[in-house]
């Protein structure tokens, strides 16, 4: 178990992005199937329904499993300071928290490199923690 490097952090949220960015084709899909019409790509419902996916996707993994498709691929897990899994709360939370650090042009990303426990800005609004496990 060790910290996790920012682009071992990178690497799970290429993969991670890959596959929510197919879950929405495949929810743009389903959400023109049940309008029957073409969609304005600023409508409000629309993006709202995009975020819920990201949202049921990042949370339910974190709250299950302890870690996404991505994180599992690069050996990271999820987890409380002390060492258990998060609680719902605080995957919700770290989804919404990691949305803040994107923000600033991915600054709360950044910081786990200034950061003397390694942590993001989403790491320490939400109380959780990436870790590096050796045997995945």
């Amino acid at each position: 178990m060790g910290n996790v490097t920012l682009l071992r952090r990178s690497g799970a949220i290429l993969y991670d992005g890959l596959l929510v960015l197919s879950l929405m084709f495949f929810g743009t899909y389903i959400f023109v199937a049940a309008l029957d019409k073409e969609i304005e790509a600023g409508s409000f419902w629309y993006q709202l329904a995009l975020l819920l996916l990201a949202h049921i996707f990042f949370v339910g993994f974190w709250f299950i499993y302890g870690r996404t498709l991505g994180m599992q691929s690069w050996g990271l897990r999820l987890e409380r300071t002390n060492r258990k899994k998060p609680t719902f709360w605080q995957c919700n939370l770290r989804f919404f928290a990691a949305i803040l650090s994107w923000l600033p042009l991915g600054l709360g990303f950044f910081w786990q490199l200034f950061d003397n426990n390694n942590l993001t800005w989403h790491d320490r609004l939400s109380g959780t923690q990436l870790k590096f496990y050796t045997n995945r």
